[in-house]
């Protein structure tokens, strides 16, 4: 996917001070302009490589660092490549995904179905999903939440909801979730915007990370406003 740089540079700045942080780094260390950047963490449970603006970092033991050197970027990006470098360390699939942020307010519709923040509409709302979307997503664990609620009927259905957590102070991690029966009506857009319209008030930036192959997350993102700015990719190895 090709980078795009619409976002502010002063944005940009901030989603690497942010990232850095994240990563364990200085704060300028995703900002330096350096290529790829290597932490050595020996006690840690993952190996993660991250690409953000055209800079990269990887993060793990110093077994998968020596072994990464030679690798490039687009391999380290895929989730086979940590894979089998960390195989013989236990390592297990955690994901391959695409980041996104924001730094534009959303155009809304003129009408919109009313947003509830009440955790028993979040809950309603999972219990007519499937358990793995419920499980990727983990909506009723985020910090923030806006379900829209259809309040025609009694008590009022949820329809799709979003929510955020925030990390290290800066971004508003973003996700969403849509019952079955209200998916393809642009309701995960309306669901998303009205969380980053919450998070930019806020004063946080908000992010959407989307695994590879999942078109339709991919697609949500785009259309509430989001670009396009690197990869994440992670597995979870054993216990030192």
């Amino acid at each position: 996917m090709a980078l795009e740089m619409n976002l502010e540079p002063g944005t940009v700045s901030i989603i690497q001070l942010a990232w850095s942080r994240l990563l364990g780094f200085d704060d300028a260390a995703m900002a330096a302009g350096h290529g790829r950047i290597y932490r050595e963490d020996s006690t840690g449970t993952l190996l993660t490589f991250v690409s953000l603006f055209g800079n990269e970092a990887l993060v793990g033991p110093s077994w998968a660092l020596d072994a990464a050197r030679n690798l490039s970027g687009e391999e380290l990006a895929r989730h086979s490549t940590l894979l089998s470098l960390s195989l013989p360390h236990g390592g297990r699939a955690l994901g391959e995904a695409s980041l996104y942020f924001c730094d534009t307010l959303p155009s809304f519709p003129q009408e919109g179905p009313p947003v509830s923040s009440d955790p028993e509409h979040v809950r309603a709302l999972e219990r007519l999903c499937p358990p793995d979307d419920v499980a990727e997503v983990q909506l009723s664990s985020m910090e923030q939440n806006c379900i829209l609620v259809d309040d025609r009927s009694d008590p009022p259905a949820p329809l799709a909801g979003a929510g955020y957590d925030i990390w290290g102070g800066i971004l508003a991690h973003v996700v969403v979730l849509t019952a079955p029966d209200e998916r393809r009506r642009g309701r995960a857009t309306y669901a998303a915007s009205v969380a980053v319209e919450e998070a930019m008030a806020a004063g946080l930036i908000p992010q959407w990370r989307a695994r590879v192959g999942n078109a339709a997350s991919q697609r949500t993102a785009l259309r509430a406003g989001f670009i396009y700015a690197g990869t994440q990719t992670s597995v979870v190895l054993e216990s030192p």
